[in-house]
This record gives C-alpha cells, structure tokens and sequence, in this order.
C-alpha cells in the first residue's frame, strides 16, 4: 500500500465508481481513463449528468487486458 491509497482508501461496498476513483483502481491517470471510456474500452453508464464506470467493468477491461496479452506473448 502507498501514501496514495492511505489517502484515497479503496471502499470495496461501492457499485459504481467516479471515472477518478476507477482511474486510481486501474493505476491510471483520469485523461486515460476517459480516452478509455470515450473509446468503448472501459464501460460507463450515465446517472443524472454525472458518469460512473460500474465496478465490474473494471474487472472486465483487466481480463481482456490480460486475454490479449496471453495472446501476445509467445510460447516458448
């Protein structure tokens, strides 16, 4: 754990999650996190004017994030 997550603790009850608090789940910087989400890559849902990334979408760009890299990497 770094001085990061002490100051922004990862509360594991949350459904959806603000493009910021997923960006700091995925390691990534907010503008990445939106170019993701404006590509279709990281799925996100509106909720009044506000957009939220489900906490299972998160879940699912890792696990093709990790399906293609196994595809990627040759075997030996």
């Amino acid at each position: 754990m770094d001085a990061h997550d002490v100051e922004h603790p990862i509360d594991l009850t949350l459904v959806l999650l603000t493009v910021e608090e997923a960006a700091r789940r995925l390691r990534i910087g907010r503008t990445l996190c939106f170019r993701l989400i404006g590509t279709g890559e990281l799925e996100s849902v509106p909720v009044g004017r506000l957009r939220r990334v489900p906490v299972g979408a998160v879940h699912d760009y890792v696990a093709r994030l990790r399906t293609t890299h196994r595809r990627a990497v040759p075997t030996p």
